[in-house]
């Protein structure tokens, strides 16, 4: 696959040991990465690199996932780039992220430590249905 043709996965992240295990994950499986660090530069890098799928952590300093998450969803530009939220928060957030009347469901939820397998599974199951 020429990288013209790559898909890009945007990694928003705080944790580096976090950010490295994903990158190299999804590097694994031929796709590009980025990296963001908080909620506000995540949010501008999707505006400026549109990518394909975006990971994203929720509890970060500047802006939380959360906060991130609910932008995506209120921009028509952005509303329908598949997320995953990767997390140390328990199951109790899933069940609250998915209460939100106004906010649609992320599109996976994985608690950290990720599970490997499920993790890649979930990620090219988005990115063919995304195409």
């Amino acid at each position: 696959m020429s990288s013209l043709n790559k898909k890009k996965i945007l990694i928003v992240d705080d944790e580096p040991d976090v950010v490295a295990y994903i990158k190299i994950l999804l590097e694994d499986q031929d796709l590009d990465t980025i990296v963001a660090s908080n909620g506000a530069d995540g949010y501008k890098l999707v505006l400026s690199d549109k990518p394909d799928l975006i990971t994203l952590d929720i509890t970060m300093p500047i802006e939380s996932g959360v906060m991130m998450y609910r932008d995506l969803r209120e921009n028509e530009a952005t509303a329908s780039i598949p997320v995953i939220i990767v997390t140390g928060i328990d199951e109790n957030f899933k069940h609250f992220i998915k209460s939100r009347k106004n906010l649609v469901p992320p599109d996976g939820y994985f608690e950290k430590p990720i599970d490997k397998g499920e993790f890649i599974s979930r990620v090219n199951e988005l990115l063919m249905t995304a195409s």
